[in-house]
């Protein structure tokens, strides 16, 4: 039996993309709306069984506060939310909030559905890596804030590195896949998952976190490796 869904996203097209894949296998999907800041008062009227909301940011103090709405209006209805591979503490913010669930933005869709499944279930829809890591970091905080760069690094393959290099470097599609040897469809689908894998919707805010975490202050000795396999 199908989920009465919204689908809620500051990327319209990724809600819409994420909606109609939903619909294709059997849910009724109720809105795919853009941009999260009018996402609770939607759905408090809407009133599905599970909303999807979209962040780009799950640290960022105030993020969650659709999510308190909804769970106070609505608290029939289960929010997962859909982010980027966060700090613990993002997550642990998520729960907090009321939701139920933390899937990834980079997640295959029958992982989302199986998310969804358990989110209108009643049960805690996160991958248990992510939640052990939430738990694990509020038991025993660091002693230094999180390298944002660091961390964004640790995210992205090789490839994925020298390919974020080359965007920030203002290289468009058919030079990336000149300069890395491969086919200009194979250089998109690693641009977006780059972009997936940051959280952002356009090249030029890739290139702009990059730019403002330092990340492309610690690529040298991983954009080298995978060069030097291509």
């Amino acid at each position: 039996m199908g989920v009465r869904l919204m689908v809620v996203d500051d990327h319209r097209l990724l809600a819409e993309a994420l909606a109609s894949a939903l619909k294709l296998r059997g849910h009724r999907v109720l809105a795919a709306a853009a941009p999260v800041a009018g996402a609770a008062d939607l759905v408090i009227s809407r009133a599905p069984e599970v909303c999807l909301l979209g962040t780009a940011a799950p640290a960022e103090a105030g993020i969650f506060d659709p999510v308190v709405k909804i769970r106070r209006e609505r608290p029939q209805v289960a929010v997962l939310v859909l982010g980027p591979v966060p700090s613990p503490r993002g997550i642990a913010a998520a729960f907090a909030a009321g939701a139920s669930g933390y899937v990834r933005h980079d997640e295959r869709i029958e992982g989302v559905e199986r998310a969804i499944m358990k989110a209108r279930a009643g049960e805690a829809a996160v991958a248990p890596q992510l939640l052990q890591g939430a738990f694990g970091e509020l038991l025993n905080p660091a002693a230094q804030p999180d390298d944002e760069g660091q961390r964004l690094l640790r995210m992205l393959t090789p490839r994925e590195v020298e390919v974020l290099v080359r965007v920030a470097d203002g290289e468009d599609t058919r030079l990336i896949a000149e300069g890395m040897g491969i086919a200009p469809s194979t250089a998109r689908t690693h641009v977006q998952r780059v972009l997936m894998k940051l959280g952002v919707g356009s090249r030029l805010e890739a290139a702009a976190l990059a730019a403002r975490t330092g990340l492309l202050d610690r690529v040298g000795p991983v954009l080298g490796t995978a060069r030097s396999g291509q």
